[in-house]
This record gives C-alpha cells, sequence and structure tokens, in this order.
C-alpha cells in the first residue's frame, strides 16, 4: 500500500511537471484544469517543487485576476528553436518558461544546400549563446522545423524532391554531432500547431488546424490536444493535394499540387507583366497598402486554399482553423474568402460552427513550437542540487535578420 502511494504521488508530482513544461508557466488553477488533479493536490506538489527550487512563481494577470504563475527554474536550462524555411533561417535562445532571450533571421537562397544551411545553423546557435554569457553545456535539446513532412520514427524527411538536398539526410543526426545535444525533428506547421494549441489562437481548443500559407501551404493537426503526424508524418501535407489534374508539376513529382496554385511562383507570376518582378514579401505589403492586383491574387490563394482545409475540416472535425505564414499577414484580405469557401462546403458548420481566426504567434510560430518540442522531450535533471548556468538574470539578445 505504501509503495502504491508512493508510486501515486511520483505520477502526480510529474503531471503537474508536465504541464509547466507543455505550457512554459500555468496558474495554479490552471494547473488544475491540465492535470485532472485536485486544487488541495496541485498547492502541495508546488509547495513542494518551490522548496526544492525546481519551479518559480511570479506574479500574473489571469481574466483580469492577479495570479501567482509557475515556471519551471531558470536554473533548469535552455532550448534552441530553429526554423529552416524555404528561403529564410531562424534561430531562438529560450529558457523553460518559453521567454525568447535571444533570435536572429538570415536570409536564404532558393534551394539552399543542407550542408550550407546546417553550417549556418551551428554557427548562429554558438554565436547567440556566446552573446548571451552562456554554453552549449546551458542547452538541453535543439528543435528543427523543415518546410516538409518528417518521418517521426527516422526524423528524415519522408517525401523526395520537396527539399532537393535535404533527401536521405538525417537532419538530427548531423546537428547533433556537430554540437553534442539532443536534436527534435519536425515538419514546420506541425510545430505551429503545437505552439498555437499551446501558447496562442488554439489554446483554449481541443481540436484545431494550423494552416501555415507561405511560399509553399502546410497544415498541423491537434487531436485532442496533441498533435497528429501519422504514419509517415505526412498528415496535413495540403500543398500536395492535386487541385487541377492539368496543372503544372510540383516538386513532389505529382501534378497540379495546391503548391503549384498557391505557392509563391504562383502569386508572383500573374502580377510579373503588371508589375514587374515581385518577391511574395512584395506581394503581401503591396496587398496591404491597397494594390488591387497583390490583393486579389491573394484573395484567389485563401479561396482555394479553403477548399482544400474544408476536406480536413470534414474529416477532423476541428473546433477552429489557425491561420499562419507570410501570406496570413494580410488579415482578411486572405481570411475571408477562405472562410466563405469553408463555409459552402463544410456541411456540420451550422449544427457546430468552425472558426476561422488568424494565428497569435505570427512568424515566430515555428520557432515557439520548436522550443515547446524540446520542453516536451528533453531529458530535464530535477534535482534541485543540480547547478546551472542559466541564471534569471539573462537579457534578450536580438540580432535582425537581413
Amino acid at each position: 500500500m505504501a509503495g502504491s502511494q508512493s508510486s501515486l504521488r511520483e505520477a502526480n508530482r510529474a503531471a503537474v511537471v508536465d504541464a509547466v513544461k507543455r505550457h512554459g508557466g500555468l496558474t495554479q488553477v490552471e494547473l488544475v484544469g491540465a492535470t485532472g488533479l485536485s486544487a488541495a493536490t496541485v498547492s502541495t506538489i508546488v509547495k513542494q517543487l518551490l522548496a526544492e527550487g525546481v519551479v518559480e512563481t511570479r506574479s500574473t494577470i489571469r481574466t483580469g485576476r492577479r495570479a501567482q504563475l509557475v515556471t519551471l527554474a531558470h536554473r533548469v536550462g535552455l532550448a534552441v528553436g530553429v526554423h529552416v524555411g524555404h528561403r529564410h533561417l531562424r534561430v531562438a535562445i529560450a529558457d523553460f518558461t518559453h521567454e525568447v532571450l535571444a533570435e536572429r533571421v538570415l536570409p536564404l537562397p532558393q534551394e539552399h544546400r543542407v550542408d550550407t544551411s546546417l553550417d549556418r545553423l551551428a554557427l548562429l546557435v554558438v554565436d547567440l549563446l556566446e552573446r548571451l554569457g552562456l554554453s552549449i553545456s546551458d542547452v538541453v535539446g535543439i528543435g528543427v522545423g523543415l518546410p516538409a513532412p518528417v518521418d517521426d520514427a527516422t526524423g528524415m524527411i519522408s517525401v523526395r524532391g520537396i527539399m532537393r538536398s535535404w533527401d536521405e539526410v538525417h537532419v538530427g543526426h548531423v546537428i547533433s554531432k556537430r554540437l553534442a545535444l539532443p536534436v527534435y525533428v519536425d515538419n514546420d506547421a506541425n510545430l505551429g500547431a503545437l505552439a498555437e494549441s499551446t501558447r496562442g489562437a488554439s489554446r483554449v481548443y481541443r481540436d484545431s488546424v494550423y494552416v501555415r500559407a507561405s511560399y509553399g501551404t502546410g497544415a498541423g493537426i491537434v487531436i485532442s490536444h496533441q498533435v497528429h503526424r501519422g504514419f509517415a508524418g505526412t498528415a496535413g501535407e495540403i500543398g500536395h493535394v492535386q487541385v487541377d489534374p492539368q496543372g503544372d508539376i510540383c516538386r513532389c513529382g505529382s501534378r497540379g499540387c495546391l503548391d503549384t496554385v498557391v505557392g509563391a511562383r504562383a502569386l508572383v507570376e500573374p502580377l510579373r507583366a503588371s508589375h514587374g518582378n515581385l518577391t511574395l514579401r512584395d506581394v503581401v505589403q503591396r496587398a496591404n497598402e491597397g494594390d488591387p492586383g497583390c490583393a486579389q491574387v491573394i484573395a484567389d490563394a485563401g479561396a482555394q486554399i479553403g477548399v482544400v482545409v474544408s476536406g480536413v475540416a470534414m474529416t477532423v472535425n476541428p473546433q477552429c482553423i489557425v491561420v499562419g505564414g507570410e501570406l496570413a499577414e494580410t488579415g482578411e484580405i486572405l481570411l475571408t474568402p477562405m472562410r466563405e469557401a469553408i463555409r459552402r462546403r463544410v456541411l456540420l458548420n451550422q449544427i457546430a460552427p468552425l472558426e476561422v481566426i488568424p494565428a497569435e504567434l505570427g512568424n515566430a510560430a515555428e520557432v515557439a513550437g520548436a522550443i515547446a518540442l524540446v520542453l516536451q522531450n528533453a531529458d530535464i535533471d530535477l534535482d534541485p542540487t543540480a547547478a546551472a548556468g542559466v541564471g534569471a538574470e539573462a537579457e534578450r539578445v536580438e540580432v535582425d535578420g537581413a
């Protein structure tokens, strides 16, 4: 009986710590909801963890009232989040409250090579740590988001051709060998979904879909608060759903995929005769400034994405669709036609209204998800006597990307 009671206490303690790891910080009331434990049990565990130096508390405002936010102690260590985009590399250093202490964004050339990109990644991590006065030994792990499906079992891209020089490369192993740290690799839309469902627009929903509309289009599916990746990591790969059987050949080898219709090249090409050579960033900026041509191609993309997302919604039956990525920066220019396309196709919409809402974390969602992935999976030493070089006095360092 004594053994079973001890096991129960350890399980309850682990549940509280895991909830704090997942969300970065929760009030005791929120911990009750997240763990299913009683308020008295949560209070007792928090007091024990405070006494051991495992957690810390700070004042916060929740629902208009002052409360104590429970977070893991700064001494636990740091997490590194990385997003390798089609045209950029974003690296961030965060503590176990998910607070970003340093971040940098660098441009990448089109069809960037894996060896060069991973070299830059490793150098950026070391550089940011040095700017904080810290070292690799203060880091518990690195999370990496890639714009391609990732096989959870191998950590490798599971569909050839999407990132051409990255095929057959075990990205996690390469980075781990260079930096001597655990590395967790996932699809970037999955990481965006993880971040928005724990700290962003869909955090109050059990089931949600995150749509990343950028140089390519992808979706991350959250069911019962867990990211659903599928057998080979291809769940949510809406960018490779065929929408035009006679369309252009896609990077994946198929014809007429959604990405060939709403990807960056498909958006800038119709504008070439009237607007000259534009980048995707130019199109987004001009649409927001009122350019009718740029607004039209983004609205058309929103409608087409909505058609494909409606199929996901009918299959998964989420409570909300969260939309992020560069195109989402245009707000209702993209969202209104997307909502209309979904409204006309999702039959259950009248019974259970499906919300289509903008992401809260913006372009930081994927890196935030990479950080969250580390915090969920890292093997953390919670020995209260353990010493670490990370202190609360570390200041945020921001380095503007080119």
